[in-house]
């Protein structure tokens, strides 16, 4: 079995590449660093970064992940400065940006990098929804973000993750490492 260290502090994002990793028989180690992620409109940038700041820390081959959400009502607003917003914003404050607004939708693209000190491979997959009024457990944007009928924040007070792993950015991932020398 091959195994890759994700740094993560999300347990969602950990589920998540365990369910998909799995099926490639890669294990996933998880280590929590504290990386001061940069703040920028380019969401690569800022998930480049991080694998970067996260193998200089854990001194190994590393995968990092980011996730970036957009709202095209609101000129892509959040973007990738949802990690700050979602701590800034309760789900009211969410739904009154689009109480004037007639097109709900969101998307919520994933962004994974992995480095070995050498090699950058990056994975990204977009995922569209759309805006309701809250449900569920999670931070705001998870409540309020709903896709294939439910929040995130409902599949996470199910026990749940928020996609099925085939449907994961997490696949293409496994897909490539599984194949690797």
């Amino acid at each position: 079995m091959r195994s890759v260290l994700f740094v993560t502090g999300n347990q969602r994002k950990l589920d998540e590449a365990r369910l998909a990793c799995d099926l490639y028989d890669i294990e996933i180690i998880n280590q929590v660093f504290d990386i001061d992620e940069i703040q920028s409109s380019n969401p690569r940038q800022v998930t480049e970064h991080k694998a970067r700041a996260a193998y200089d820390l854990a001194g190994r081959p590393v995968v990092v992940t980011d996730t970036c959400w957009s709202i095209p009502a609101l000129g892509g607003f959040p973007g990738a400065y949802m990690k700050d917003i979602a701590n800034w914003f309760s789900e009211q404050d969410f739904l009154n940006l689009m109480t004037d607004k007639d097109d709900s939708r969101i998307s919520f693209t994933e962004n994974i990098a992995y480095y070995d000190g050498k090699t950058l491979q990056f994975f990204s997959k977009e995922l569209w929804g759309q805006v309701v009024p809250p449900r569920g457990t999670g931070n705001s944007i998870e409540n309020v973000a709903e896709f294939e009928g439910k929040t995130l924040g409902e599949r996470r007070a199910e026990g749940g993750v928020s996609h099925a792993p085939e449907d994961y950015v997490w696949i293409d991932f496994a897909k490539w490492y599984a194949n690797r020398p």
